[in-house]
């Protein structure tokens, strides 16, 4: 007998208290030992309209609901007694008539609600016809996207706002396709197996059910939620993660849509090819440490790595090959170090700002390792909007030249100077440390960054790969990538899906975006047809007299979602910079809350609430986030517009800004909550307003 579990299941044991989730574990455990259940109570649900759905006895109250045949167990839901029969009596297991799909399958239940007024008093002219998306799509053409045909007739009489309640009771592919369709999207036709073919090993069925082989693999399934689970893609996933390119290829796609266990994916594919031997690279160390964790728990069991991919943030990489050929670590200089010694060279300069004297150097002379006045003179300064002409860059060349040396004569080096080293140790090498690179959070890669991995990299189809989203660019200047030599034109794509943050929430962040953006090399990423899987509360953005308001309503909501069952450490708090964050420790204490203030070295395991500057949200994921101090002055940030120089630099500003914003919310999965005191931030307007 084989011995399935499904995402209903593990869903609903993390929905349970520490004891419930305890016992229901330990008896997936025995049925998992002893599929014949000795010793085990077994109920057959006698209202169920399947006649295979069973309960069984996991405490005094708790049952867990198991579908048994005799080839196949699949232990599908778990709740309370009445709670558990219930949700067994709504739901059949059914083989898909045209994909061949095995699905659960709830039974419709329909709910008339009376009109909210007599259409016979509303004179004609006033009656509006409703709009009935997929009022002329055949049987044919929505079985092929795995609808049940249960479902058919009810989906074609539906409203766009009825769609969008009835998707969430179909099963996943069917759920995707009718929200695709219902935006005027045509989405791709599922795959059909033969008739001979086990139905649970259906690239859709595998979405919902997983084969468990032993004792390991079962525990690390119940200790992980299903939406961290990623042994199994989505299939337009796979079809990126394990697909022979040509070249560089980069993959796309708004917050949420699975970028990374894309990435995660194909890291690991290509490691098991002959000879594999992975870097599986990101932006920062703390995101390193959440991949390197998420790789585990793909192999069932987070001690269990995959000994050929070599997680490391962008800098770590470079040090490690550093490190490797000289025998000893680079000496990285901090940017306080960087600011003092510059200092140093630029006292009797009134003509510039210190800010722009350390941008000038950190974005344009260190960020391109420009060494000659020469160059200085030629390059474009793609991301400095602020104009200086020949004779400004003569007069500045010398300062940033002996800041450089002086670096140098120190023994020190910036990232960007360590970038280049190790980029001209392998420029010329055949042999390459790596047979592969994939690279998430691809969007801050500096061209520094970008010429070293091109450097490290094999020169086969498969040696670079990059996983990001233009959208949620907050610490790069937009540059030219094929300039550079990587060239990703005719191998890029976008991801639609969005499996981690609510309709509500996704479509409230995207206002903050344009409908599609484009990099410098004219490749577009479009946010149009993306669908979110689930459904919340509409996001609350709110703006208050004082401070104090403020303060009062924002913890009266972290408060709330901890009666409604979200624990402490699925919360974040987030403002804009560090001279904020006194006002969300204020909050945090004030709703009773230990916090764990982020740092960007990582998160504790610790039962904290998780404060922070938005910057540090990128790559962390929340139950819920609220956004707080979004005044006037601090979206966008008083201290950067006062730095612009022209009016395309200060578009700059904004543009990143609300990027930054984006990022932020778009951490939460199912409850966001956006605040500022009056004058607010003009951005809570694109956000939407309750």
């Amino acid at each position: 007998m084989t011995f399935l579990i499904a995402d209903t299941f593990v869903k609903a044991v993390a929905r349970l208290d520490n004891q419930s989730r305890k016992a229901a574990k330990l008896t997936a455990l025995d049925l998992q030992m002893d599929p014949a259940g000795k010793g085990k109570s077994f109920h057959r649900i006698d209202k169920s309209r399947d006649e295979n759905f069973w309960s069984v006895r996991a405490s005094r109250d708790i049952r867990l609901i198991v579908h048994k045949t005799g080839e196949r167990m699949v232990l599908c839901y778990v709740d309370h007694h009445d709670e558990a029969y219930a949700w067994a009596e709504r739901r059949v297991f059914e083989t898909h008539p045209t994909t061949r799909a095995l699905q659960i399958v709830e039974i419709e239940e329909r709910v008339e609600q009376p009109p909210a007024q007599d259409p016979a008093t509303i004179p004609d002219h006033l009656i509006q016809q409703p709009v009935l998306p997929l009022a002329n799509c055949t049987d044919e053409a929505l079985l092929q996207y795995g609808v049940p045909p249960s479902w058919l007739a009810r989906l074609r009489k539906a409203d766009t706002d009825q769609l969008l309640d009835l998707a969430s009771h179909l099963p996943q592919e069917a759920q995707e396709a009718v929200l695709s369709l219902a935006i005027g999207e045509t989405p791709e036709p599922l795959a059909v197996e033969p008739e001979e073919a086990d139905e649970a090993l259906h690239p859709d069925a595998q979405r919902r059910f997983r084969f468990v082989d032993g004792k390991e693999e079962l525990e690390a399934a119940l200790n992980y939620p299903w939406d961290q689970w990623t042994v199994f893609l989505h299939p337009s996933q796979h079809a990126y993660a394990y697909r022979d390119y040509s070249g560089p290829a980069r993959v796309g796609g708004s917050a949420g849509t699975g970028k990374t266990v894309v990435a995660l994916h194909r890291a690991k594919w290509l490691s098991g090819k002959p000879g594999g031997k992975v870097l599986l690279s990101t932006f920062s160390r703390p995101l390193a440490v959440a991949l390197t964790r998420k790789l585990g728990i793909m192999n069932g069991d987070e001690k269990r790595i995959v000994p050929t991919v070599h997680v490391a943030s962008f800098v770590d990489a470079a040090a490690a090959l550093y490190t490797l050929h000289h025998g000893r670590e680079p000496y990285l200089a901090r940017e306080a170090d960087q600011k003092r010694i510059l200092a140093r060279h630029t006292d009797g300069i009134t003509a510039y700002s210190e800010a722009f004297l350390w941008t000038e150097w950190r974005d344009v002379i260190d960020g391109w390792q420009l060494h000659r006045l020469e160059d200085y003179l030629e390059v474009s300064r793609t991301g400095r909007r602020s104009r200086i002409g020949k004779k400004q860059r003569e007069d500045l060349w010398p300062v940033f030249e002996a800041t450089r040396q002086t670096l140098i004569q120190r023994g020190m080096m910036t990232e960007a100077m360590l970038f280049e080293a190790v980029t001209a140790l392998y420029t010329e090498k055949k042999e390459k440390p790596y047979s592969a690179i994939v690279i998430d959070e691809a969007q801050d890669l500096g061209p520094p960054e970008l010429r070293f991995f091109a450097a490290i990299a094999p020169d086969d189809g498969n040696g670079l790969y990059f996983a990001g989203d233009l959208g949620q660019q907050i610490f790069q200047h937009p540059f030219s990538w094929k300039q550079l030599g990587v060239n990703v034109q005719g191998r890029s794509s976008t991801l639609t899906v969005n499996y981690r943050t609510s309709h509500q929430i996704r479509q409230s962040a995207d206002r903050l975006l344009p409908e599609a953006l484009s990099d410098l090399d004219g490749i577009t990423s479009r946010r149009r047809g993306t669908v979110s899987l689930f459904n919340g509360p509409s996001p609350q953005v709110l703006k208050f007299a004082s401070e104090g308001d403020e303060a009062e309503a924002v913890a009266g909501w972290l408060k709330q979602c901890l009666e409604d069952g979200i624990e402490t450490h699925e919360i974040g708090l987030f403002v804009r910079d560090r001279d904020r964050l006194p006002r969300a420790r204020g909050v945090a204490a004030a709703a009773g809350f230990d916090v764990e203030t982020l740092s960007g070295s990582g998160r504790d395991a610790g039962d904290q609430i998780a404060i922070g500057v938005m910057h540090l949200a990128k790559g962390l994921e929340f139950k819920a986030v609220a956004v707080m101090a979004c005044d006037e002055e601090a979206l966008p940030l008083q201290s950067r517009i006062e730095q612009a120089v022209d009016e395309k630099d200060l578009d700059e500003i904004y543009d990143t800004e609300r990027h930054l914003l984006y990022v932020a919310c778009t951490r939460a999965r199912e409850r966001l909550l956006v605040t500022g005191t009056r004058p607010a931030s003009e951005f809570l307007d694109d956000l939407g307003s309750s």
